[in-house]
């Protein structure tokens, strides 16, 4: 049983129980148990999703991502816990927070996979289960009939895979292999007669957005339409905007990220064409040796060169997507021809949002929406109506909760989320939560991005910096959808200041996190 909330705020504003989802499965007929198959790329910001009607659906369509949506429901204010991969993949298979799954950041030792996660709880319940792709939590996955995965950050040609045997290699483009490995497990799988759960992870679009070779010129002469903010000088911010390192005019690199290669000694030439056999490489230098070419010729300067970069990095970006969108097709075919659409959960998402040149930013972290708010895309054949929209906040501290609702198995009351199985029915219940909790703590680290912690509602949230600065935000999401300006000192919002504080404590304690808990995942003082 889970600890009663004590006050009116905490019952009007959260669903996290998920009591409502555990008796409608306890106490309903027993029926088929769904199959589930959750599709996660990595860094697959909603923006270059064409379902999500953004800047890009017409320049870079993702017709069968869209499918997804079109059978079922496309989520609006899905928000994650913390925006970084790791911490991401550990609450969604935990349904829990990063301070108590003990998986904060990328740079914190590898996810104890000991504990409870809804894959062993499903196969339990008789589930055959497998994770195929990125799995990027150390450690070797648990819960799992069959399991297949990058180590680490893997590689997008001839990448080298992990399973219960060992490790070796396998020749091809990443996105394409997995996709072959998740067809053929599920070939295996739907013949036994037993439900199956399949997560299939995607490395891609992940830095440094390197593109199926077929693909590479897909988006040749397209100038990309630029995001408002490309150029913005964060005057309307704190210390935390104006001192990251994620520009794209300073920190992405012409050579790495951009593939115009000097030094072949380097890491990214090692672990891109130093990969790659001979017929590979010419096919690469059939399109690089020209973009070099024009690249010099050009030789932007200023504002000209961050359209370039940017211009670029929308090219690869979006054309590794390309190879995704195609992986998705053959999955969704696949389960039409062989009858199996029709008791199928398919699941659409990404491990966090990323930065497409908003702010002049490109990867995650921050509390702003283009990283905190992840594409959600679900389909439940016979529970959400084809072509819905839902615009509650949502989480994927829900995921856990929602696949075992699905499957009959009872939600475990220390998990902090709340099964979905309503909101898909577009029966949101009266007390789903108004507020959602947000804590990112990779901080001193890669971009630079300060630890901060925040409560996000329909229209405002409510940031905290507090590592080595001591620093409030607060933005009017309706008034300021680009989050451009904090208005936590303007005397017209004292009001809401003071309420979004009471209720970020409030949440705080929910949630059962604090400062002391906050103080043992700070980094160790030097010697």
């Amino acid at each position: 049983m889970r600890t009663k909330l004590t006050t009116n705020f905490l019952l009007a504003s959260f669903a996290g129980s998920g009591m409502i989802s555990v008796s409608c499965a306890t106490k309903s007929k027993p029926a088929e148990k769904p199959n589930i198959i959750f599709i996660m790329s990595d860094d697959h910001a909603y923006q270059a999703i064409s379902a999500y009607g953004d800047r890009l659906k017409d320049v870079a369509p993702t017709p069968n991502i869209d499918r997804i949506a079109n059978a079922g429901m496309r989520f609006d204010r899905c928000l994650v816990t913390n925006s970084i991969s790791g911490p991401s993949r550990a609450t969604i298979l935990t349904g829990k927070y990063s301070h108590l799954n003990g998986f904060v950041s990328n740079e914190r030792p590898n996810f104890n996979g000991d504990q409870q996660t809804f894959p062993k709880l499903l196969q339990q319940a008789g589930y055959q289960t497998a994770m195929i792709g990125k799995w990027h939590l150390g450690s070797n996955p648990q819960g799992f009939n069959y399991w297949d995965i990058l180590p680490g950050q893997g590689h997008y040609y001839n990448p080298d895979f992990i399973n219960a045997s060992g490790k070796y290699q396998e020749q091809g483009y990443v996105t394409d292999i997995i996709t072959e490995k998740s067809l053929a497990w599920l070939k295996d799988a739907s013949k036994s007669g037993k439900p199956f759960m399949l997560m299939m992870h995607h490395k891609a679009p992940h830095r440094e957005w390197e593109p199926n070779l077929k693909y590479l010129n897909r988006f040749k002469g397209v100038d990309f339409p630029l995001p408002e903010t490309l150029f913005d000088d964060y005057s309307g911010r704190g210390t935390a905007a104006k001192t990251q390192d994620m520009t794209i005019a300073q920190t992405m690199r012409i050579e790495a990220d951009l593939k115009m290669w000097e030094d072949t000694t380097s890491a990214p030439w090692k672990n891109t064409y130093g990969r790659m056999n001979a017929q590979q490489r010419a096919a690469w230098n059939a399109v690089y040796d020209s973009i070099k070419k024009d690249f010099i010729a050009k030789n932007p300067q200023g504002k000209d060169l961050v359209k370039w970069k940017y211009n670029r990095y929308m090219n690869d970006y979006l054309a590794c997507i390309q190879s995704v969108d195609e992986s998705v097709g053959r999955v969704l075919d696949f389960l039409k021809k062989n009858g199996l659409d029709k008791n199928t959960i398919v699941v659409y998402t990404a491990d966090q949002g990323f930065y497409l040149g908003e702010h002049g930013w490109f990867d995650k972290r921050f509390m702003h929406d283009e990283s905190y708010r992840t594409p959600l895309l679900f389909s439940w054949p016979g529970v959400t109506k084809p072509g819905s929209v839902n615009n509650d906040l949502v989480s994927n501290l829900d995921f856990a909760e929602t696949f075992l609702d699905a499957a009959g198995v009872v939600i475990p009351a220390d998990m902090q989320g709340a099964s979905l199985r309503p909101v898909l029915k577009g029966e949101t219940p009266a007390d789903w939560r108004k507020e959602h909790y947000y804590h990112y703590y990779e901080y001193p680290g890669v971009h630079s991005v300060k630890r901060h912690y925040g409560i996000s509602t329909s229209q405002y949230k409510l940031i905290h910096y507090y590592y080595d600065i001591d620093e409030w935000e607060l933005y009017d999401i309706k008034a300021d959808p680009k989050e451009m300006k904090n208005v936590y000192n303007a005397p017209e919002y004292a009001v809401i200041r003071k309420t979004l504080h009471h209720k970020l404590d409030s949440i705080r304690l929910l949630m059962k996190d604090n400062d002391e808990i906050t103080k043992t995942f700070l980094p160790k003082p030097k010697k």
